[in-house]
């Protein structure tokens, strides 16, 4: 059996309709990892639907209702293979009610592609996705400056869209000589796969070439074994499976695991019987594998998505309280104590209520501007208290960093995103 390729998980972000899933469709077509039969398909379900030139982004849109709007809902995963890696890509939907799809989507990726639409330039939403993706430990970003034909292919335009976004990404903490922008039309294939003949211009990489200029992550396999609930499903003949990622250690068959806290908060425990991933049964699990699995001793009401398995030995923290250091970046107003917006933790949804302002902090340095304050405004870093209305799971940034990082969002916003740094556990 050929040596495997290492795993990398890529998310596309961008603002709604820059172009984020015929960017993947062309990548997967023109790099042979998706069929000409099937591109065939896909092009005449386009022109039926009214949607010619949409069948690059059905490759990813697979949900009929999808199709119908034309725009992305939920995460579409799919295997991609380029010369040095085996890639998994997640394509985060853009749209503005679908953003809590797109935290679940960052929080699994390890590098990034935005894309940002030459003829738009830096949006709301790109901005939003940039400071998302940082937080959520994306620490690998590329950038696309799509549909380049529409601006006749000129240079200035580029230079321009691309000293826009870094201010953005300088803004968050990226080093921007280490963010690589290309120059495409996803649409015609330019610089996706192909050396594009309309940018001579440009001479750096084609978006394929940079996939593999992408480091892989080290994967924190000596952590302990960290895996959020994704989905639960009951399957016939072979009983209840659980959905979801590994983020740390490595699930074995055989091992005893807990998930937590579950339906009553005291967790249920069981055995590890299967794991199967891309539809291969397989020994084991190591970060960064989606999987489903099966577990002797679990019932399907017993667990939910939000629950994170860990094994016996070491149970993940249930906690009922905890402390982060959060940035304030999209709320209408201020934040104060009692504010109790919904919490995006790994792939729970809890609301929790801010108890506490300990402190702002100075966002790049950490060094503290004001104890206790009234109240915190857009751009603010903050020390703050929080307790959540039930129990969750989450750990210190310190101990395990994948299972620290949050979103807060309030009426279709993102409001603020964060990281825990001590937590009181659960009685």
């Amino acid at each position: 059996m050929a040596k495997e390729k290492p795993h990398i998980n890529i998310v596309f972000v961008g603002h709604v309709d820059h172009g984020k899933s015929t960017t993947v469709g062309r990548l997967m077509y023109d790099s042979g990892n998706i069929d000409e039969q099937a591109m065939r398909k896909l092009k005449e379900t386009a022109q039926e639907l009214g949607k010619a030139g949409f069948e690059f982004a059905f490759v990813m849109d697979n949900l009929k209702e999808e199709r119908e709007r034309g725009v992305t809902i939920d995460l579409s995963h799919k295997k991609f293979i380029t010369p040095k890696y085996e890639y998994t890509v997640i394509d985060a939907p853009g749209h503005r009610d679908f953003i809590k799809n797109m935290i679940t989507g960052a929080s699994q990726a390890d590098v990034g592609v935005l894309v940002v639409a030459a003829s738009d330039g830096v949006m709301a939403q790109t901005k939003e996705h940039i400071f998302l993706c940082r937080t959520f430990g994306v620490n690998q970003l590329s950038v696309l400056v799509n549909k380049m034909d529409v601006v006749a292919w000129s240079q200035s335009k580029f230079e321009e869209v691309k000293k826009d976004v870094q201010i953005y990404l300088k803004n968050v903490g990226y080093k921007i000589d280490q963010v690589q922008f290309i120059p495409v039309a996803s649409f015609h294939g330019d610089n996706i796969v192909k050396k594009s003949t309309n940018m001579a211009w440009y001479t750096g990489p084609t978006l394929m070439q940079q996939l593999d200029v992408f480091t892989a992550p080290e994967k924190p396999t000596n952590l302990p074994l960290r895996l959020p609930i994704q989905d639960v499903y009951n399957i016939t003949g072979i009983g209840v499976v659980p959905v979801g990622r590994v983020e740390t250690g490595i699930m074995k068959v055989g091992d005893k695991v807990a998930i937590v806290p579950a339906r009553e908060g005291n967790g249920v425990r069981g055995e590890v019987k299967t794991i199967e991933m891309h539809h291969e049964q397989v020994q084991e699990a190591i970060p960064g594998d989606n999987v489903g699995f099966s577990v002797r001793g679990i019932n399907k009401k017993d667990i939910a998505r939000g629950d994170v398995l860990g094994r016996e030995d070491n149970i993940p923290n249930v906690v009922s309280e905890f402390t982060a250091r959060i940035v304030v970046i999209n709320h209408p107003s201020v934040v104060t104590i009692g504010y109790t917006p919904v919490f995006h933790i790994h792939t729970a949804q809890v609301a929790c209520q801010i108890v506490k302002l300990v402190k702002k902090i100075n966002p790049a340095t950490g060094e503290t501007i004001q104890e206790n304050p009234d109240m915190l405004k857009n751009g603010d870093a903050a020390i703050v208290q929080i307790k959540p209305t039930k129990p969750l799971v989450i750990e210190k940034q310190q101990d395990i960093p994948q299972m620290s990082r949050f979103a807060i969002r309030d009426a279709g916003q993102t409001v603020a995103a964060g990281m825990c740094l001590d937590y009181v556990k659960k009685a």
